[in-house]
């Protein structure tokens, strides 16, 4: 397992570096068989550490615990709770998924936009806003950065797994059963929605 311990404009001991560096291996072996890569940031405001952890374990599958606490070790050890309460949760899929990831499909490779809003447009400076074009005149939003995102494929209880992983709000996905794209969300009642967008059958006229 490959794990990059980092701290924003604050110096980490080496016995912190190693216990993360313990803890997250032996959490790893419980769970996976293959090796996994981790970044582990720490940062301080005022009197308070904060610790995030992003685990990538397999395709397209992320782990995300966040803590905060008055000493790094345990601002560490409240986002790595984090993480095992999650995987405890869902023990048998995350095993079942990561030695099964060989056989899954591959994800569809689309375009992300990251937007402008329209308030912040409307504080650009007389000559910036001439030299705009009419069709960005009728667009609601200026684009200001495109990348790459991948559109998985899983069925809605593996989509919903990864959203609660990840600690996502929102995951799309191709559904294996409908074939259609899927939506599965947090609502603000604490459940998941499911956004299904295969087309409903036609009621008899």
């Amino acid at each position: 397992m490959h794990i990059q311990v980092s701290g924003k404009q604050i110096d980490l001991s080496d016995a912190l570096k190693h216990r993360v560096n313990t803890h997250l291996g032996n959490l790893a072996e419980r769970y996976f068989d293959t090796g996994l890569q981790a970044q582990v940031t720490f940062s301080k405001a005022r009197s308070f550490f904060t610790c995030d952890i992003n685990v990538k374990a397999g395709r397209g599958l992320i782990l995300r615990g966040e803590g905060e606490a008055a000493d790094a070790n345990a601002a560490f050890d409240d986002a790595a709770e984090h993480i095992a309460k999650r995987l405890r949760r869902y023990h048998k899929r995350v095993t079942s998924h990561a030695r099964a990831t060989s056989r899954q499909e591959l994800s569809e490779r689309v375009r992300s936009y990251v937007l402008q809003p329209v308030e912040e447009q409307e504080h650009r400076t007389p000559s910036t806003a001439a030299n705009q074009t009419e069709k960005e005149e009728e667009t609601f939003a200026t684009i200001i950065a495109e990348q790459p995102a991948d559109i998985p494929v899983l069925s809605v209880g593996e989509a919903v797994m990864r959203l609660d992983l990840a600690g996502q709000n929102f995951l799309l996905f191709r559904n294996t059963a409908s074939r259609q794209i899927s939506l599965v969300y947090r609502r603000d009642d604490g459940n998941i929605g499911w956004l299904d967008t295969a087309p409903l059958e036609a009621s008899p006229a």
